[in-house]
């Protein structure tokens, strides 16, 4: 039995949120890229996504091993992936590629390259914007390149690859449903610091992480991903060994139509909190054989997403999480990282700076008060 042991939620070719190589693609070229699994095993496997390809991209060849630093691969880890058994394929159009298991043994905790070779051009690549750890590029065939140096250019970004599996057998995974602060946004790059990570290690339980920075519970956004009713499906039920969902979602529905900042989502709709209310509850007619845990806002206060509307919206949707009973239980995030001397803002030792997202300590605070509830 295969189990989901890292996720990516795709998105559409975008250069809006971050600098990346989705809308140019790739050609006569190679990519690396470094994932940390939170389940181990004997066989691994990984699926790629094109959910916004308008044509099939040709996969000439593919590799995995277990990663070693920067763009390395551990030493006689290195080995070639197959798909239905031939050693070349295609991601279709708006659909997706699972490669054959491959025989290697991972450790929950460890980090994994999987490289893929274009030797056609690819088009607007589907992505995940942000990754808060380095991939890399290279020009030619360098799937068996094993201490990385033909891997001359970088990006924050993951392409096409959206989940890898493992044989674990778990059916106790946890995916974690939000935006740029579920994504990890204000953690510190290529540490593994965001509160999926740090969950997974304290409960030893499969996490995946289903954030998109930006994204909305009730509107799309060509750079920050379908809405999460939507998205839903794809990004948390379609994934292997999972029984329990947290909900964090709704702030940016919320907040973007506070601020003058955000030129890449404009005009925003106001919303009024019945309005999300109803987004949650299609969440759970959605997520019915699942355990959904509901996560109230964090403290937004100072951002560039408060306002007197902000706060009103922001009170009464924790108030109706917090009171409804309509989740499976709650996990009140708002009240573990807010001021006490200010309650509406985060507490200055978990504040990345923006007044909006954690840093390191605050997303440790999260998991601390998720793994509580599990």
């Amino acid at each position: 039995m295969f189990t989901t042991a890292w996720t990516a939620s795709p998105q559409l070719p975008s250069e809006g949120f971050t600098p990346n190589w989705s809308r140019e693609g790739f050609w006569r070229q190679s990519l690396r890229q470094v994932v940390r699994l939170s389940a181990g095993g004997g066989r691994v496997r990984i699926r790629l996504s094109h959910a916004y390809g308008t044509s099939a991209v040709r996969i000439a060849g593919a590799s995995l091993g277990r990663a070693a630093a920067g763009a390395a691969v551990a030493p006689g880890s290195l080995t070639r992936l197959t798909f239905g058994g031939a050693a070349s394929a295609e991601i279709p159009a708006r659909g997706q590629l699972v490669s054959d298991p491959a025989e290697l043994a991972v450790a929950a905790g460890e980090s994994v390259t999987v490289t893929l070779h274009f030797d056609a051009a690819t088009g607007p690549a589907t992505f995940h914007a942000q990754a808060f750890t380095t991939a890399y590029r290279g020009e030619g065939d360098l799937l068996t390149d094993a201490d990385g140096t033909g891997f001359t250019a970088t990006t924050e970004s993951w392409y096409f690859l959206s989940a890898v599996d493992t044989d674990a057998g778990r059916a106790d995974g946890v995916a974690l449903f939000g935006d740029s602060i579920t994504d990890g946004f204000g953690s510190t790059p290529g540490t593994d610091r965001r509160w999926s990570d740090t969950l997974a290690a304290r409960t030893g339980r499969p996490v995946l992480n289903a954030g998109i920075g930006g994204n909305l519970l009730l509107n799309d956004s060509a750079w920050y991903g379908e809405k999460g009713v939507h998205r839903f499906g794809r990004d948390v039920l379609d994934h292997s060994g999972v029984d329990t969902a947290v909900v964090l979602l709704g702030l940016n529905d919320i907040g973007f139509s506070e601020t003058d900042d955000q030129p890449t989502y404009k005009p925003a709709p106001v919303l009024e909190a019945a309005e999300l209310i109803a987004g949650h509850r299609a969440l759970l007619r959605r997520a019915r054989h699942l355990r959904v845990i509901g996560a109230t806002l964090l403290p937004l206060g100072g951002s560039d997403h408060w306002g007197e509307r902000a706060a009103r919206t922001s009170h009464a949707l924790n108030a109706w999480i917090r009171g409804s009973g309509e989740y499976d239980t709650v996990v009140d995030l708002h009240r573990a990282l807010a001021d006490p001397d200010n309650p509406d803002r985060l507490h200055p030792a978990y504040d990345f700076g923006d007044h909006l997202h954690p840093n390191d300590a605050g997303y440790a605070v999260m998991a601390e008060a998720v793994s509580t509830v599990l």
